[in-house]
């Protein structure tokens, strides 16, 4: 196409407004026309041009994430079905023993808020809010690189005209993405048989459920009757939602770890730039299936590798805590080791979408050390007792780490230290600590540990 053949900057803008300004929501055959001057494929925009207007009424710059909801919605609730009289108060039965027997199990308090059954549907609302929290980092990373990409790839005398279309498209592949993002919530909700089913505080702070629909799915290969795994499921999601409750840091601690990394994620520009040379409007499944399989997420850095490495201890120290008091209450049910093993199991593969999850936000949010966790634990019940175990939570600095869960034997010195009133054995840290400040007095000029009256006496300065 030559200068003379290609139309001007006003023909443009007045094409673009009149693309984005609604006119009934179709091209005609002199925009077409135009498009087709433009080099613009008349296919792609007609894909586009919906969610361009509605982007263009709207006028919101950030993520519109009711597509999320939407779709998560409309997969949660379509098979249409309720929980029944029954279920209700199986599950309340179910929920009122596995109180009483946690009540011997573990020094942490109980609930204020009565635990409940709930729907696939309620499940998503309930927990949308921390998904979205999750992903939005990776959201916002894909709709930056759309506008890039726009900018980069738009000739310069033509940039004053489509000025607001970074915007559009941000906000169109922000859109595209919570539309991902809520059908992959939709599909765990029909995995999911507890709120803390994921290990991530994802219900509301004080809050247990479970899910009778995705209960009967979960124990249907086990052979174990359905009073008993009712029983040890509700005595599980009653002792993780306790822990997050009574541990009120716990929560931030744990979010603000998975979304550090997750602001660690960019786009890969060259594997975006690769599809759009392929990509068809006609078909976008390639589009939807490069966002869902992660492809367009480059791999993780070295400090992205590190801040896993942290949350997957976190999460692996919650769980073998969960694990280990839910064990000790259930002791009575003939069935409890079986039931343990097969939740152990599960946690460890995770269900598709989950996998659906980790491919998403480049996150799989599984305990991978849970056993070697779960094994600190009860060696530390067994040496202090359940009263200075659960003392661990009260504060964050009072946590074990990995350290611990390789090596136990430290942490339950400095317990059993603290329980006869003595001060706990020195570590790594203490020798540190004592070097610093001995090196601050070096640089004052006094020991550690002077004060004025170990001073000879003469005059003062003034």
């Amino acid at each position: 196409m030559t200068d003379e053949d290609r139309p001007d900057n006003d023909d443009f803008e007045e094409l673009l407004r009149g693309l984005l300004g609604g006119q009934g929501g179709g091209l005609g055959p002199e925009q077409l026309e135009q498009l087709r001057g433009l080099g613009v494929d008349p296919a792609m925009m007609q894909q586009v041009l919906r969610q361009m207007q509605s982007a263009f009424a709207s006028g919101a710059d950030g993520i519109d994430w009711n597509a999320a909801r939407t779709q998560a919605l409309h997969l949660a609730n379509q098979d249409g079905q309720g929980i029944g009289t029954g279920d209700r108060q199986d599950f309340g039965q179910a929920f009122s023993l596995a109180t009483l027997w946690l009540s011997e199990a573990t020094a942490v308090s109980e609930l204020a808020s009565a635990p409940r059954a709930m729907t696939r549907g309620q499940w998503v609302e309930a927990t949308l809010p921390v998904w979205q929290e999750l992903a939005e980092p990776v959201a916002n990373s894909i709709a930056d690189a759309l506008t890039a990409a726009i900018d980069s790839q738009t000739p310069d005398e033509m940039k004053g005209a489509i000025a607001g279309a970074g915007r559009f498209m941000r906000t169109i592949g922000g859109s595209l993405f919570a539309a991902q993002l809520g059908g992959v919530i939709g599909r765990l909700s029909q995995e999911v048989v507890s709120g803390g089913d994921v290990g991530i505080p994802v219900m509301p702070d004080g809050e247990a459920a479970i899910l009778p629909q995705n209960f009967a799915d979960f124990g249907r290969d086990l052979e174990i009757e359905p009073d008993q795994l009712a029983l040890y499921l509700a005595t599980r999601e009653l002792a993780h939602a306790r822990l997050f409750r009574h541990a009120r840091w716990l929560r931030l601690h744990v979010i603000s770890q998975v979304t550090d990394f997750a602001r660690g994620i960019h786009v890969d520009m060259g594997a975006l730039e690769e599809l759009a040379t392929r990509f068809d409007p006609s078909s976008p499944d390639e589009l939807k299936a490069a966002i869902e399989s992660g492809a367009l997420l480059p791999q993780r850095t070295d400090a992205q590798t590190t801040a896993l490495e942290r949350l997957e201890n976190l999460l692996a120290t919650i769980e073998g805590w969960v694990d280990i008091v839910t064990a000790d209450a259930t002791s009575r049910l003939p069935t409890a080791d079986r039931i343990a093993e097969a939740v152990r199991r599960r946690r460890a593969v995770g269900g598709p979408a989950e996998q659906a999850m980790g491919s998403l936000v480049g996150l799989e949010l599984r305990p991978r050390r849970l056993r070697e966790a779960a094994a600190m634990w009860r060696a530390v019940t067994d040496a202090v007792g359940v009263e200075a175990r659960d003392s661990l939570w009260d504060y964050p600095d009072l946590m074990p780490g990995p350290g611990d869960i390789d090596d136990p034997a430290g942490l339950i010195a400095r317990l059993q230290a603290r329980g006869r009133g003595e001060a706990p054995p020195r570590d790594a840290m203490d020798d540190a600590l004592d070097a610093l400040l001995k090196s601050a007095a070096d640089d004052t000029g006094d020991a550690p540990g002077d004060t004025d009256a170990d001073r000879p006496e003469g005059p003062r300065p003034v």
